[in-house]
């Protein structure tokens, strides 16, 4: 009959000591985790009998933290994509155990905004949102950050009296990049159509402040139209661009900067379009991916994903850990760039 593996037998496959082993088993928490994830992986490999008091203690050993993170609608494919990342980034957490609290609103006035995320606040060590900048969300920041919960901008920054983090994409770049595709795959200068979601989102003011730099900077010829808000909704952004297709039929292209893409999109497949002309995009998800696909969309820059949600998780822990008094922390993502050719 086969031996049983002992104790031994469990540091060796390790490669660890005897007694860093009994420690695992005993008193994980002086263990480094990356040495007891390596014994738990071992006994499991030899088959050790004591697998379920070494699992045991090895989880009841990580630290554990409580993190909220309010999304925009849930019936939105960015979003609902994003919630889905989200939770697999704090399931897969390996150097901790993360009790994640999402919640979608579909309510984004101030007012709900700034009740839902005190509320979250009540129940977890650091919260994470996106909403628009307006004073009564600050305030509600404020009053957060006054109880030592820390406060994440998440896609777009946000600003109170205190320090407020940012994950999310360098947006003065993005503006800009999206406007070297029109400067180089326009056939000639013309008007450009600009639509935001909502001027108060600070990421797609500095989106279109990038933007009309770059056009300063390098060709002047093109005339960028004044940027009408969507206000998130696919309904106006489809009116919108109808409008805009006819009263300036010369126009050589559109930058979709913020929510309301699939409406802006539909009213570009309807329309007959001028050759060449140039469309750039927010996020890639199934309907940009149909437009790029059948090129009613010409670009698409998009956060990366999984390294969004894995960098939220992230930087929700380590500022959790630093406390409120220590200087906000800024994670800039290298964004991602599609075109029919690579979707």
């Amino acid at each position: 009959m086969k031996k049983r593996p002992t104790i031994p037998d469990l540091a060796n496959a390790a490669g660890v000591s005897l007694s860093t082993v009994n420690r695992v088993i005993n008193d994980a928490r002086s263990v480094r985790q990356q040495t007891r994830e390596r014994v738990l992986q071992a006994a499991a490999d030899i088959g050790f009998y004591g697998l379920g008091s070494i699992e045991h203690s090895v989880r009841s050993g990580q630290a554990r933290h409580r993190l909220g993170i309010l999304l925009q609608q849930g019936n939105r494919h960015f979003y609902r994509d994003l919630g889905e990342a989200l939770r697999r980034a704090a399931a897969d957490n390996p150097d901790s155990t993360v009790n994640l609290s999402l919640e979608y609103l579909d309510d984004l006035s101030p007012e709900n905004v700034a009740a839902r995320l005190l509320a979250l606040g009540e129940r977890c060590e650091v919260v994470a949102l996106v909403a628009a900048e307006h004073p009564i969300v600050s305030h509600a920041i404020e009053t957060l950050l006054a109880g030592g919960v820390p406060v994440i901008g998440l896609i777009a920054p946000l600003s109170a009296r205190g320090n407020v983090s940012y994950v999310g994409l360098d947006n003065w770049k993005v503006g800009r990049t999206a406007a070297w595709a029109f400067d180089h795959m326009s056939r000639k200068p013309g008007k450009i159509g600009i639509l935001v979601g909502n001027h108060r989102y600070r990421n797609q003011e500095l989106n279109e402040s990038g933007f009309r730099s770059y056009f300063r900077e390098h060709n002047s010829e093109f005339i960028l139209l004044e940027p009408l808000a969507t206000y998130e909704s696919a309904a106006v952004a489809r009116e919108l661009t109808e409008k805009l297709l006819a009263t300036h039929p010369d126009m050589c292209g559109l930058f979709i900067s913020g929510g309301g893409i699939t409406g802006a999109l539909a009213a570009l497949r309807d329309a007959k379009l001028p050759e060449h002309f140039v469309s750039v995009g927010y996020e890639l998800f199934d309907v940009t991916r149909a437009g790029l696909i059948d090129r009613t969309l010409t670009m698409v820059i998009s956060h990366p994903m999984k390294t969004f949600a894995r960098e939220t998780i992230s930087t929700m822990i380590r500022v959790k850990e630093a406390g409120t008094e220590v200087g906000a922390q800024s994670v800039a993502l290298d964004f991602e760039i599609y075109t029919s050719e690579n979707v």
